[in-house]
């Protein structure tokens, strides 16, 4: 008996891949280290250094398990957002918690809404379970909320994704249409709001917190803003029914005790993630000035990276990325046309840029060529 053959009949239709392939997998291929890391929408400003003081100082605890119920950093994230800790999930990062929700909510043939070319782990968790996935397409280069709602209307859909701002382009909706989205939401559907980069966002995008609704589950992190991505720290907001059933199914000895440590020290320092706000807004700005001087179209952003128009298709812009690769500066770009003719560029320290600025124009010439 082969092992294929002790595979689930789902698993056995399933592609072996990831959703993002990582940098180190490129470096590895190529035998070459990336001198700058401008495509994984890390924040290269790092995290607070109260964060990593820390996790320095939890270093020597590591041999015991993190708390299972991350009670301190639940109990903080509940001051901080003004609401009750029974509200609030931590897990793994958003790509867990997604994990878990959609394992909650979707066996095989059940029906979920999102848009074509939107997170791809999120697509990449529903296909696990059997769900069938619908997508509607972006327009001007925003995820469109009214679309959602009608082909989750039609299609008998359970969950409905978005991200606001949105991933891969940047942009993003006032409060007021994410409002009416929530509004429209069909019965017996949950609305999937990722709020990934609402720290680096204006004030505008965020909706006023109503955890008790049923309708919608938030999803934060501190990946972003908060520049703690590797220690995979991410927390969901809603109704306490849905927050308690992810016990139902979720590793509770999965979070590491010292990122539990730095984030609950990361989100106490609101002086070094407004430094981080100024300093995102500024490698923007510098970014969509690069992209100028080179004939290219920034895309306004209120993330932590900028998608620049590359004025062509996506095989273009896929040699645009190649060539930057072999210049030493790692970016990536949309999957799914028409947003696929963008890069995407992380916003990052001065020297990156510096990089970036520099082999923009050799790749744009060897990508023509």
């Amino acid at each position: 008996m082969t092992d294929d053959a002790r595979l689930t009949r789902l698993a056995t239709t399933l592609p072996s891949t990831v959703p993002f392939v990582g940098p180190e997998a490129l470096e590895r291929i190529s035998g070459t280290a990336f001198a700058a890391r401008l495509g994984a929408n890390e924040s290269g400003f790092g995290p607070s250094p109260l964060a990593i003081k820390a996790m320095q100082d939890t270093a020597p605890d590591a041999w015991m398990y993190a708390d299972p119920e991350s009670h301190d950093l639940r109990n903080a994230l509940a001051k901080h957002h003004d609401i009750n800790p029974a509200n609030i999930m931590v897990g793994e990062g958003i790509d867990g918690l997604l994990g878990l929700l959609v394992r909650l909510m979707v066996s095989e043939g059940d029906h979920v809404v999102t848009s074509a070319g939107a997170y791809p782990t999120f697509n990449y968790h529903v296909a696990g379970f059997g769900g069938t996935l619908h997508t509607v397409p972006y327009v001007g280069d925003s995820e469109d909320p009214a679309r959602l709602i009608a082909k989750a209307k039609e299609t008998g859909a359970k969950l409905i994704y978005i991200a606001n701002p949105d991933n891969p382009m940047g942009t993003y909706h006032k409060a007021p249409e994410i409002e009416r989205m929530i509004d429209a939401i069909p019965n017996g559907c949950l609305l999937i709001l990722d709020e990934a980069y609402i720290e680096l966002a204006p004030d505008d995008a965020a909706t006023a917190f109503a955890p008790a609704d049923p309708r919608v589950i938030r999803m934060r992190t501190f990946s972003k803003g908060y520049g703690m991505a590797g220690a995979r720290v991410g927390y969901a907001i809603g109704h306490p029914d849905l927050i308690d059933a992810f016990n139902k199914v979720r590793n509770h000895f999965g979070m590491n005790r010292m990122s539990q440590a730095g984030a609950l020290a990361a989100l106490a320092d609101d002086a070094y993630l407004g430094d981080v706000i100024a300093r995102v807004q500024k490698s923007r700005d510098r970014i969509a000035t690069i992209a100028l001087e080179n004939g290219l179209s920034p895309i306004p952003s209120a993330t932590n990276f900028m998608a620049i128009d590359c004025g062509k298709g996506g095989d273009f812009a896929k040699r645009v990325v190649t060539e930057l690769g072999r210049l030493g500066v790692f970016v990536r770009m949309p999957f799914v046309a028409p947003q696929n003719r963008c890069i995407r560029v992380s916003c990052g320290p001065a020297m990156a840029l510096d990089l970036f600025a520099d082999a923009l124009p050799k790749a744009l010439k060897s990508a023509r060529s």
